[in-house]
C-alpha cells in the first residue's frame, strides 16, 4: 500500500510538472507578468456549469471540465497567489465566496485565458446579491428576472456553479462577450436556455 501511494504521488508531481515544462515562452511570460501559478481546480468547480454573461445571463453552459476537454490546444489552470488562501477557504466561513482560475490556452502564436469565477458554492440568491454588491445602480427589476430564469434552470437539473467573465488574447482583453464567442467563435453549444426556461433540444 506504501508503494501504490508513493507511485501516486510521484506521478502526481509529474503530472504538475508536465503542466510548467509544456508552457511555451509567451505562457510563461504572461504568468510571471500577471503573478500566475499552475493550480489543481476544486472537483465540484470541473463539474460545475458556467454562465458567460455577468448581468444578463441567455444560456447556461458546461460542465466546465467539458469546456476545458474542448480546447485542441494545451491548457493548464491557473491562479492569482493572493486568491490561493481564498480557495482554501471557500465555503468554511458559511458567507458566499469567490475567486478567479484562469484557464491557460497556448495557442499557435500566442496565448488565451479565460478567466473564470469559481461560484460553485453560491445559491441562485447568492449568486443575485454577491452582483448587487459590484452593480449598485441595477434595481430588482434587473435582477429579479435572472435570479428567476437561475432557479428555475436549477430546478430542472441545470445548476449554474462558475461564470466565464472575460477573455484575454496575449494580455489584451477580448472585447467581444464570451457567450457569443463560445457559440460563435468556439462552437461550443449550451445546456439551457434561460430565455426560453429549457433545456437546449427539447
Amino acid at each position: 500500500m506504501r508503494r501504490f501511494s508513493l507511485v501516486l504521488a510521484i506521478l502526481l508531481l509529474m503530472g504538475h510538472s508536465s503542466a510548467t515544462l509544456a508552457a511555451s515562452k509567451k505562457a510563461t511570460a504572461l504568468r510571471q507578468a500577471n503573478g500566475l501559478t499552475v493550480c489543481t481546480p476544486p472537483e465540484k468547480f470541473l463539474a460545475a456549469n458556467f454562465v458567460a454573461d455577468e448581468m444578463n445571463p441567455g444560456f447556461v453552459f458546461g460542465p466546465v471540465k467539458a469546456f476545458v476537454a474542448s480546447r485542441p490546444n494545451p491548457t493548464a489552470w491557473l491562479i492569482e497567489a493572493c486568491d490561493q488562501d481564498r480557495q482554501a477557504t471557500t465555503g468554511s466561513t458559511g458567507q458566499p465566496l469567490e475567486y478567479t482560475l484562469y484557464l491557460e490556452e497556448d495557442v499557435p502564436g500566442g496565448v488565451v485565458y479565460y478567466v473564470f469565477i469559481d461560484q460553485s458554492n453560491l445559491t441562485p440568491q447568492q449568486w443575485i446579491e454577491w452582483r448587487r454588491q459590484f452593480h449598485k445602480s441595477k434595481t430588482d427589476e434587473q435582477f429579479g428576472p435572472v435570479q428567476a430564469k437561475l432557479e428555475q434552470a436549477f430546478q430542472q437539473g441545470v445548476g449554474v456553479g462558475a461564470e466565464l467573465r472575460f477573455l484575454q488574447k496575449n494580455g489584451e482583453l477580448v472585447p467581444q462577450g464570451p457567450e457569443a464567442i463560445l457559440r460563435q467563435a468556439l462552437k461550443f453549444p449550451p445546456l439551457y436556455d434561460l430565455t426560453r426556461q429549457q433545456k437546449i433540444g427539447q
